[in-house]
């Protein structure tokens, strides 16, 4: 399975978030998507349920010599998530990793001020927390973004992904309440290459969809 582009997984991810309402997994959603790329997705979703859309600013903490491989993340003023097998594995320390834990902190901090322009996140309390993104390798940052939204008390979370790692699936499971993923393929490898396009979004991309929504 490959999606043509984020608009077709939304729509196809928002058809199954649409039988979850149905069946009774859903009540009083609201949609939270991870910028940049998940709010392309985030946005098909929001649609569908006609539910409210704001972002949830994440970012992944990658390994110095491989910035796409995440050991870790941050969310929120969390303190960062890190696997620590996969700094074992890598020979890495938490200390070693400050200097960019603290550049992705200052530009999830610019994205928040960009993106939310000083509001607080919606009023989860209650609610269904709906944490969409484009695909899921790791698992590290998705992972992050879930436990900064279990702080705001929502009645049940639940991750949405087009694409994920089986192995970042496990993980995740560990903290949503549900995981609804349309396609688990073994030889992951990497997001984009679920994608016929998958060009990077921009920080207009995202204004422009949460501007239509909101």
């Amino acid at each position: 399975m490959r999606f043509r582009d984020r608009q077709q997984a939304g729509a196809a991810l928002a058809e199954r978030l649409l039988v979850r309402r149905e069946e009774g997994a859903l009540p009083d959603p609201v949609v939270l998507a991870l910028p940049r790329g998940g709010v392309v997705v985030a946005a098909e979703v929001a649609r569908t349920l006609d539910a409210p859309l704001d972002v949830l600013v994440a970012r992944k903490i990658g390994a110095p010599f491989q910035t796409e491989l995440g050991v870790g993340a941050i969310a929120g003023e969390d303190e960062p998530f890190f696997d620590e097998r996969a700094l074992d594995r890598l020979g890495l320390s938490k200390a070693a990793l400050e200097p960019i834990v603290e550049q992705e902190r200052d530009e999830l901090h610019r994205r928040e001020q960009l993106y939310r322009k000083g509001r607080a996140i919606p009023e989860l309390t209650g609610h269904t927390a709906v944490v969409v993104d484009d695909g899921v390798a790791t698992g590290v940052t998705a992972l992050a973004a879930l436990r900064s939204v279990r702080r705001h008390d929502p009645g049940r979370v639940t991750l949405a992904v087009p694409v994920c790692s089986p192995e970042a699936a496990l993980l995740v499971r560990e903290e949503a309440d549900e995981v609804v993923c349309l396609h688990e393929p073994v030889a992951f490898m990497a997001v984009g290459l679920w994608y016929e396009e998958f060009d990077q979004v921009t920080d207009d991309e995202v204004l422009d969809v949460l501007h239509g929504l909101s």
